[in-house]
């Protein structure tokens, strides 16, 4: 996980349906990038908007297009019967680990986010287990907590947008026991490497794989002048990304995917495509990278 921890899209047919033959396409055109980790039904794959049928089938083509050239993440998560059943699945056909999705449940207790995770991770000793971690009221202590419960917690990823809070948290968890991954992509990598972090998540990646690369060895070098330049060059991509309460977080990258001729550029409700109007801007940026 430490590196571009890449997050497909989830490619649909004209009927609606999840297109097996496009997404092979797209996962092999990450790795054949130099993409090395990937995680199917992850939030730009649009996990809450798939059936439990159509995420089992995201997961084995996934396994299956990787091979031996990529540690494969799945995503998983819901109420715990259902993140086990996944977490099992997803062991059954040979992925290394498991990302937990943040629970959606409106009343979320510490201890009570201690469970759930424990409740999944213990389910899946031989995995590696992953947290989404979107919590602000989360401590440190409580991360080490399920850590010591369950030594298959082997990394994070940190999606909190305040990167003073994340340095904090890291070593209230415990900064070298954990791989610390940015959760909220290229745009917070710079700041959360400083504090730490050695990985980040992109949905970006799906698009241009070497402009992450780039960012990602910039990174490594400790060369934030280069890292800072390819933020700037994705700046407005990302921020047309999220807007709106990042109503457009996956549109914008199908659409730019769908400029290039890779996908169609539906998503499901309750996200949209994206207006007319907005198109040709993000046809440009997409065109204007190094692909």
């Amino acid at each position: 996980m430490a590196g571009v921890v890449a997050i497909p899209v989830t490619p649909f047919a004209e009927d609606g349906s999840v297109a097996p033959d496009t997404y092979r396409i797209l996962l092999r055109r990450l790795l054949d990038g130099g993409i090395t980790t990937l995680t199917p039904n992850g939030n730009t794959g649009e996990f809450y908007a798939l059936t439990p049928g159509e995420r089992r089938l995201v997961t084995e083509l996934t396994v299956e297009v990787a091979g031996d050239r990529a540690a494969i993440l799945v995503g998983v998560g819901h109420d715990v019967p259902t993140a086990v059943a996944s977490a099992r699945h997803a062991r059954d056909l040979g992925a290394q680990m498991v990302m937990v999705h943040q629970p959606v449940h409106p009343y979320v207790s510490q201890s009570g986010w201690v469970d759930y995770h424990r409740a999944i991770a213990e389910a899946v000793p031989e995995l590696g287990v992953v947290p989404y971690l979107r919590n602000a009221q989360l401590t440190g202590a409580r991360l080490a907590e399920l850590a010591d419960a369950c030594p298959n917690v082997i990394g994070v990823k940190y999606a909190v947008p305040d990167a003073a809070r994340f340095a904090a948290f890291a070593r209230d968890a415990g900064l070298e026991r954990f791989v610390w991954v940015a959760g909220l992509a290229e745009p917070y990598a710079p700041s959360y490497f400083s504090a730490g972090a050695t990985g980040f998540t992109s949905g970006l990646v799906n698009v241009a794989p070497s402009v992450s690369l780039t960012m990602l060895e910039a990174l490594r070098s400790g060369d934030y002048p280069t890292a800072m330049k390819v933020w700037e060059q994705i700046r407005r991509f990302e921020e047309l990304r999220a807007a709106n309460g990042s109503a457009n977080n996956v549109t914008v990258v199908k659409e730019a995917l769908a400029s290039l001729g890779l996908c169609r550029r539906e998503v499901r409700p309750p996200s949209r495509p994206l207006p007319e109007s907005e198109r040709a801007e993000v046809a440009a940026i997409a065109a204007g990278w190094s692909i």
